[in-house]
This record gives C-alpha cells, structure tokens and sequence, in this order.
C-alpha cells in the first residue's frame, strides 16, 4: 500500500510486483480504482481495475518469466485530479523512475456502443504498435489520441513514456446509472484481452 494525503483525507494506491524480470526495467501497468460520489462507477472505472487485474492474474496463471519486471497498480483519487498516482511518481526517486521503461493505462474499458473506436494513446511507439495491431488483426476501429485525461498523465509529466487506450465516455459517467448493466461484456472482454497481449509482448523485450 502507498499513502498520500488528498482533500485533508488520506488515501491509498494498491501496487503489485510480479517477482520476476529485470528491475531495472520495469513495465508498469495502472488503472484507477476510485469513482466520484454521485455514481457507482462501474465502467468508469471498474471496467479498467477488472482489466487490469484479469492481466494479473493471468500473469500469475502463466508463472510468466518477463524479462522486463511487472507492476500493477490501482490508483486512488483519480477523479480527485490524479492525486493518488502523482503522489505516487512524486515520491519516486529520480533513479526509481528512470527504470520505468513504461506505464500502460487503462481507463473506462467497456464502454456500449456500435462501431465504437478504442481510443489509443500515441506516445511510447512499441505500446501504440502493439494496441494498435491487436485491434487491426480484427478489423476493429481506433483513434489516435495523445497524453492526457487519466493517470497517465502524472508518468507523462515525469518524462516516463505512456501507453493506453479508453473505450470512450458514455452517458452515464459520474451518474448513477454507471452501474454493471452499463458494461458491454464483449467490449470489456476485448479489451481485457488487448490489454493482456500487450503486456505479454512487451514484457519479452528486453
């Protein structure tokens, strides 16, 4: 558990090391676990810390032998303004963030909707390459978008390089009706599956 202080309250992030891999090149995956007080927040963001923790514990199914180490982290205070992952990289020493090789963010991964694109960050080139074949290999539909709108920021402001997608906002975020009947089950499950496949394969480099 990592600490910090948001709003005179404090508040916790859940981080998780798989004991493998160099540690001196970590691949570090995130979601955030909060939600605002007006909604559930199933979809946004329950369906991303499930995502992320079906990679998990794939990984630990595997007894996956990385050669990149894994961390897994669910951030808290996201809706707050990021709080509880830029307190997270603030307390980072410069040599600690230096062997992050890269953070994958996912935010809101079952959104409904017909012909809704994976929205797909554009910042590391082997993370971009990866989501984004993984959803061409099945004709599925993405857009480009840049570093901003969820934990990913706090890395990309630390210089630490970023990857990602979302599957979009929908009308019920931060309502009420952000409840499980909100999730697309076969969106979530690709995207889980997107997301497991890239760590998979950027976890093997080295």
């Amino acid at each position: 558990m990592h600490s910090f202080t948001h709003d005179g309250a404090t508040g916790h992030n859940l981080i998780a090391d798989w004991p493998s891999g160099a540690p001196e090149h970590i691949l570090f995956a995130g979601a955030h676990l909060d939600s605002v007080e007006t909604g559930p927040g199933v979809n946004d963001n329950g369906s991303g810390s499930a995502a992320l923790l079906a990679t998990a514990l794939e990984v630990s199914k595997a007894s996956l032998k990385p050669n990149r180490h894994l961390r897994f982290a669910w951030w808290g205070a996201e809706e707050g303004g990021l709080s509880g992952s830029r307190a997270y990289v603030r307390d980072l020493s410069a040599a600690e963030r230096d062997r992050i090789d890269v953070y994958l963010n996912v935010d809101m991964a079952g959104t409904k909707g017909n012909n809704r694109p994976w929205l797909v960050i554009h910042d590391d080139p082997a993370a971009a390459e990866a989501f984004e074949g993984y959803f061409a290999a099945r004709n599925l539909p993405t857009f480009e978008i840049g570093i901003g709108g969820s934990d990913h920021v706090s890395f990309g402001e630390a210089g630490i390089p970023v990857g990602g997608f979302a599957t979009g906002i929908d009308d019920c975020i931060h309502e009420a009706c952000d409840r499980v009947e909100n999730v697309a089950p076969v969106t979530e499950t690709t995207s889980t599956n997107a997301f497991i496949s890239t760590v998979w394969q950027l976890a093997a480099r080295r």
